[in-house]
């Protein structure tokens, strides 16, 4: 990314350093300081040299503390518990890297933030919001994330925890305004098992735990319209991620976190050539 302070890591993105990249053709506009010049006496054409830029990451935090993350399948562990497990290793790893983690939280009661800073007593801080944070209201994701595409000047890394209850349009726009302003954007789609399989073996009771509505139905005669509007939602929410270039982990609540986050880390690892 961009910065002073030089991490544990190297920047996906060129810059200038000792470690030499890659050539590619010059253009019109190109540095010709950059210009390699034994590169032009052997093929007669213009190269220039890219280098690897060692800088710091900035990464944020954004997790979702609206209503429908207090939902479980009954094992005792909700979406927001297993988000805060997330946020939690994520913030850990990245302060043990050298490089600066914030947070937001929200909810339809309002945004809670912090600024992302690289000090090892920040991740105390981290840690007492996340604790303190209860599922409540409806959700604020999109317009969170409009918030953090304003205030965050610097390209950074945006990780987004939720279950992305909100509508397909709105949070694509808001992805592609992190998207448009350089960000660099990785999703974690939380669903509980029973969100995904809904199997039932007698007429329920269902409330919305973001607007109380409640809906008595028999799931054996929904089963099937249920599923295919499930799927539908599943594959919109991939794409959006998909057209905006982030990375999208589809999570079930009943999988290990630290499996989750070993497949996300090494699905970031460079690419060897």
């Amino acid at each position: 990314m961009l910065g002073t302070v030089a991490g544990r890591h190297k920047s996906p993105h060129r810059g200038s350093s000792v470690e030499f990249a890659e050539y590619r053709k010059y253009v019109p506009g190109d540095d010709t300081r950059r210009l390699d010049w034994r590169a032009y006496a052997r093929s007669d054409r213009f190269y220039i040299k890219e280098f690897e830029a060692e800088t710091n990451l900035r990464a944020y935090l954004v997790v979702d503390t609206s209503g429908s993350m207090a939902f479980s399948s009954g094992d005792g562990m909700t979406k927001l518990d297993y988000a805060k497990r997330l946020a939690s290793s994520i913030a850990y790893l990245t302060l043990q890297g050298g490089d600066a983690i914030g947070m937001t939280r929200c909810n339809e009661a309002g945004n809670l933030s912090l600024p992302a800073r690289r000090n090892p007593s920040h991740l105390e801080a981290i840690f007492d919001v996340l604790a303190d944070s209860e599922p409540s209201g409806t959700t604020s994701l999109a317009e969170t994330l409009h918030e953090v595409a304003e205030k965050v000047r610097q390209r950074a890394l945006i990780i987004i925890i939720s279950d992305f209850f909100c509508p397909p349009n709105e949070l694509k726009d808001a992805l592609q305004h992190l998207h448009f302003n350089k960000h660099d954007i990785a999703t974690f789609h939380l669903l509980d098992p029973l969100e995904l399989g809904f199997e039932f073996d007698r007429p329920q009771r269902f409330v919305d735990l973001e607007g109380n509505e409640t809906i008595i139905a028999d799931p054996n005669s929904i089963a099937d319209r249920y599923h295919a509007a499930l799927n539908q939602y599943l594959e919109q929410t991939r794409k959006n991620c998909h057209d905006c270039n982030a990375d999208y982990q589809r999570v079930v609540t009943n999988t290990p976190y630290d499996e989750v986050l070993t497949k996300f880390l090494t699905a970031r690892l460079p690419k060897k050539r």
